[in-house]
């Protein structure tokens, strides 16, 4: 009886919590009732091996090892990589990322490199501005040694030249995904990769200096039948994409990102021919109504973002509204210019009921654009209104009433009170999110208040004043530092003491906008100075 009873409740010397004793022992304790002499034996021979130094993970097969290793971040597998030669092997075949300083000098380095790498299918290769980066040869030995490679990424590698990235595409036709920013290379090089990897899927360009007005047409090639989406930023003749826009027949996501000269008839011949888009993100072009019929023909459009297009209008929106009524997303920077209001949603709200995600900057809607948009998207569950003078307390109270499936709200620049927010206590029974920033007539008074009253809302106020909103607070898509326009008339803008004649030429095509008749501020302001938005809904 009393044995009986000390095995399993009173302590023994084996059940008894102990130094001595380590996970091992307790694993034995409580699998069977321990008998002391095999205990000893076991933490002896745990207690040798730590003694000796024997690699406790020598147990584990490669594949164990390295699924730990993936949970790592990059600075604790270069150290793991340290500890001896078997988790350097480990470590070597199974990272399949790989970034890289892309400086001249590190072209001796590579065929080491990547006999340790061997499975590395995603490569970053990086150079800042102040050194030379690799040439056709480095691009040419990597291409070699890492055929399996599906996804490249080259920033500033301004060594590189048509006839390397063509040598690159013919050794790695498996590439799925190509973003090149700042390179020197041009037309041929991008329809060389065009034409060799047939499966690519996802292609963005930015500041591909090789393009001029005198570039060769690019594309479409044979990824034409595999490409579905296309990233086009700060290119000077960016339409010669346009071959490769129209024949993409698989084409899902196109934007067009503060890329010169007009755009109204690829996006026209892309209306025609390819309508098969879900997103469309329009920033900073010269695009007009014409362009924006156009893109209504992809009736399956969900995504729309028109920004900073000062001639766009209701009218163009309209027709986006009466053809695409499976819209979801929709961003609409006006640019202070009121060519977009009332009108323009109204349509959106009778023809999208589907719509769930709404943002409006620097545009002055009133109850009569938002009551509907309010009543009948009545899946609305992201709503911004920034840099507007025209959303008072009545246009929050008319939100707070009908908009039932509301989650996330943001209220930005705009002349509401206290009165406004406090409306929001009993309406948007599903509000979970509330950003107030900029709005000088609300209090933290009445944001307590609405903590207390609503106790699972989460609310948010940042009632900072900081310089005017210029209607462009938002970083949605990808913002980076831009050009700026030229000033309102026919006056030139001095070139800044770090221009070059790069920008002086960027300046001189962008003076279609000079003769427009719209407020200067909406001119002064650029990227650099964007209220960030993208956290907000």
């Amino acid at each position: 009886m009393g044995q009986s009873s000390s095995a399993f409740g009173a302590p023994t010397e084996f059940n008894r919590p102990s130094n001595r004793f380590n996970f091992r022992t307790s694993a034995i304790v409580s699998a069977f009732e321990p008998n002391e002499e095999v205990v000893d034996a076991a933490e002896a021979e745990f207690l040798e091996s730590v003694v000796v130094g024997r690699d406790c993970t020598a147990d584990l097969p490669d594949e164990c090892l390295a699924s730990i290793f993936h949970f790592l971040g990059s600075g604790d597998r270069k150290q793991c990589s340290l500890v001896c030669q078997r988790w350097l092997r480990v470590d070597g075949q199974n990272r399949h990322r790989l970034s890289l300083k892309a400086q001249a000098e590190i072209l001796s380095f590579l065929p080491s490199l990547f006999i340790r790498f061997d499975s590395v299918t995603k490569l970053a290769l990086r150079c800042d501005r102040k050194s030379i980066s690799i040439n056709d040869d480095a691009l040419e030995l990597i291409s070699i040694q890492c055929r399996s490679l599906t996804r490249l990424k080259l920033r500033g590698c301004r060594e590189l030249t048509d006839e390397g990235v063509a040598e690159f595409a013919k050794n790695c036709k498996g590439l799925k995904k190509l973003s090149a920013g700042s390179c020197m290379f041009g037309a041929r090089a991008m329809n060389a990769i065009l034409d060799h990897c047939t499966a690519l899927e996802e292609l963005s360009v930015k500041r591909l200096r090789g393009l001029n007005d005198a570039a060769e047409p690019i594309g479409p090639g044979a990824a034409a039948s595999s490409l579905k989406s296309i990233c086009l930023k700060e290119l000077i003749n960016g339409q010669c994409f346009g071959p490769l826009i129209i024949g993409s027949k698989k084409l899902r996501s196109l934007k067009l990102i503060r890329c010169l000269g007009e755009w109204d008839k690829v996006l026209d011949m892309l209306g025609n021919f390819n309508t098969g888009l879900i997103e469309i993100h329009l920033e900073r072009v010269q695009v007009s109504d014409v362009g924006l019929c156009a893109i209504s023909n992809c009736s399956n459009m969900e995504i729309l973002h028109i920004l900073k297009i000062p001639e766009c209008t209701n009218f163009g929106l309209t027709c986006v509204a009466d053809r695409c009524k499976l819209l979801r997303k929709l961003h609409i920077d006006g640019w202070r210019t009121n060519r977009i209001g009332d009108e323009g949603l109204m349509a959106i709200a009778k023809q999208c009921p589907n719509l769930q995600e709404l943002c409006l900057i620097g545009m002055n809607p009133t109850s009569l654009g938002l009551a509907p948009i309010a009543s009948n998207c009545v899946k609305l569950e992201r709503l911004a209104v920034c840099g507007s003078a025209t959303i008072g307390d009545t246009e929050i109270a008319c939100i707070a009433t009908k908009c039932v499936a509301l989650k996330k709200l943001c209220i930005k620049g705009c002349p509401i009170s206290d009165a406004g927010v406090e409306t929001l206590a009993w309406g948007c029974p599903n509000l979970v999110k509330v950003k107030v920033k900029k709005c000088r007539g609300v209090s933290s008074e009445i944001v307590e208040w609405l903590r207390e009253r609503r106790g699972s809302l989460v609310v948010i106020l940042d009632a900072c004043e900081s310089e005017p909103l210029d209607g462009s607070g938002s970083e949605i898509g990808v913002h980076e530092s831009g050009i700026e326009f030229p000033p309102i008339g026919n006056q030139v803008a001095d070139a800044s003491s770090s221009g070059n004649g790069r920008l002086a030429m960027f300046r001189t095509k962008l003076g279609f906008f000079a003769g427009r008749n719209f407020v200067a501020c909406t001119f002064r302001r650029w990227s650099n100075n964007d209220d960030s938005f993208s956290g907000d809904l």
